[in-house]
């Protein structure tokens, strides 16, 4: 059993991840969310549901916040019961959600000022390793503030990527990935549709291109629900509007050009207009299938 205690506001797919890992390690946890769903099963593993952020983070050490976006975690930490107004001076806050890095930054700035401490650290590995413990960390902070959570990094994550001391690196990095996935799932629904109009069979291609030079982790990991038709989402079409656009708002910012990275998401805001922003991100084969005449499954 753990001597640390932590709080993990937003328990969606990513976030109840981080909350079970942590209780399943032996750590003290609570949780916030809107929806009392993975708030139940947090407590059947062991955690605490707290009805407001302000309660959750009443004398924890170490904060995790995995909701969506700068806005949300603005909300959370400085608004009306927000978890500042109630945490210990020096409580270590560590901000997952993907977000600009100037945002990473300022909120960072805004916890100091308030007597705590923030560590960057946007996650990625999707809600599978998220369960199991395994994600990555992309993490840029304090190297007393990540000394003081170890156990409770150690307990979320199979690899932590320190990248400095101080906040905003670790919001860049993970700018870098999102384009690239953001991009490789395009790429794959695009070769899906292509192969479905030229008929080739769907479940072979998956099978062939995962063990050739062209298969990609998104292919691999995306590919089967466009094989299937099943579009549950692992992440959905509209976390990829909200990522791609900070992507190139930033690359725009900094002057470099980032033309799949444009494409990628004017698919992706096609399919979201065309009502399926709640569906995977795999779902935006179906706006390339509709254009080609194809039939998917």
């Amino acid at each position: 059993m753990s001597n640390l205690s932590a709080a993990v506001i937003g328990v969606g797919s990513m976030g109840l991840g981080a909350a079970l890992s942590l209780a399943r390690a032996g750590f003290h946890v609570r949780g916030v969310d809107l929806n009392p769903a993975p708030l139940a099963e947090l407590a059947s593993a062991g955690g605490i549901p707290a009805p407001t952020p302000a309660e959750a983070a009443t004398d924890v050490d170490v904060l995790f916040v995995y909701v969506v976006n700068a806005a949300q975690t603005r909300a959370v930490l400085f608004g009306e019961k927000g978890a500042v107004s109630t945490a210990r001076p020096g409580t270590v806050f560590v901000l997952c959600p993907t977000m600009q890095p100037d945002d990473a930054v300022a909120i960072a700035t805004e916890l100091s000022a308030a007597g705590m401490v923030a560590i960057d650290a946007p996650v990625s590995g999707g809600a599978a390793k998220a369960r199991e413990g395994a994600i990555s960390i992309m993490a840029s902070g304090p190297s007393d503030a990540f000394a003081r959570i170890e156990p409770a990094l150690d307990a979320i994550s199979a690899r932590v990527f320190r990248l400095g001391e101080e906040p905003g690196a670790g919001s860049r990095m993970k700018l870098i990935n999102q384009l690239l996935a953001g991009v490789h799932i395009a790429a794959m629904a695009e070769a899906m549709v292509l192969a479905a109009k030229s008929g080739l069979d769907l479940r072979t291609v998956q099978d062939v291109i995962t063990e050739c030079a062209g298969n990609s982790w998104m292919f691999q990991n995306r590919g089967p629900q466009v094989v299937s038709g099943d579009y549950t989402p692992f992440s959905a079409v509209d976390i990829f509007v909200k990522d791609l656009g900070i992507v190139t708002e930033a690359a725009q910012s900094l002057g470099s050009p980032v033309p799949l990275a444009d494409a990628s998401l004017a698919l992706y805001r096609a399919a979201s207009e065309a009502g399926l922003g709640r569906e995977a991100d795999a779902a935006i084969a179906k706006i390339l299938a509709e254009r080609a005449g194809a039939k998917l499954p």
